[in-house]
């Protein structure tokens, strides 16, 4: 039966989180989680309240930097098969990033699918890191090309992950990020331990392990010194860093 053609539509920047920067420094684009398979238009409201919190946590912590932050919102729910809808969503923002405020560094910043989608379009020549929160992989399958990870050379990338996640199988991101970790040296991934899909158990952990990341990355800002020991950390051991309980308040630099 033939597959019935999607709608045509057109993906979009929400309005910026936080009072917007008058002299923007850098640019924080939130990719929202999906479904691997589905014509329909995300919910505005339940994709950015996904994303939401973190948002509101980057504006604040660069605000004398000039941060600017926007929820991404897909022209589809799904992720689609071949035609990786928001990981071609993820890259027309970053697009539309460049045109709005110039040769700014870009950080792309995916929850779930979404951090499939960071990962994905992680090359364009704009971005200089992706931040994936709980990212959906597909399994491995050998009569498949394994997810990519080439376009991801020269940027800074940090994977964070529950252990216990339901959702996303939490071993496809390690796998994944030993492979890019071959090709980048600028990768780490840090798990939560028992944590879920939604990494809600430890939010204030991960909240303050992705704000130490992205003003790195963004603003030259000196990362906590876990990090700075996950991107020196020769595999396995920088790619399984244990996301201590109370970092961002006992374990700053």
């Amino acid at each position: 039966m033939a597959q019935e053609a999607m709608p045509v539509r057109t993906a979009r920047l929400g309005r910026a989180l936080g009072p917007e920067p008058t002299a923007v420094g850098g640019v924080v684009l939130l990719l929202p989680g999906g479904e691997e398979v589905s014509g329909r238009r995300p919910s505005a409201v339940l994709a950015a309240a996904s994303v939401r919190a973190l948002g509101r946590r980057l504006t604040r912590a660069g605000r004398d930097e000039g941060l600017a932050a926007h929820v991404v919102h897909y022209r589809y729910r799904g992720w689609n098969g071949s035609e990786a809808h928001l990981a071609r969503d993820a890259a027309w923002a970053a697009d539309e990033a460049v045109r709005r405020y110039g040769d700014v560094p870009v950080c792309l910043a995916g929850l779930g699918m979404g951090g499939r989608a960071a990962l994905r379009a992680g090359g364009h020549e704009a971005v200089n890191s992706v931040l994936a929160l709980a990212p959906w992989l597909p399994e491995e399958d050998v009569a498949a090309p394994p997810e990519p990870v080439k376009q991801l050379a020269g940027r800074r990338v940090l994977i964070v992950h529950g252990t216990n996640d339901a959702r996303s199988d939490p071993e496809l991101s390690f796998r994944l990020a030993a492979r890019a970790k071959k090709a980048n040296r600028e990768v780490c991934r840090f798990e939560v331990h028992s944590d879920g899909h939604g990494l809600s158990q430890y939010r204030d952990e991960v909240l303050a392990l992705s704000e130490d990341f992205v003003m790195g990355v963004l603003f030259g800002r000196a990362f906590s010194r876990p990090v700075q020991d996950a991107l020196a950390a020769p595999p396995p051991l920088g790619l399984r860093m244990p996301l201590a309980v109370g970092f961002g308040k006992s374990l700053r630099r």
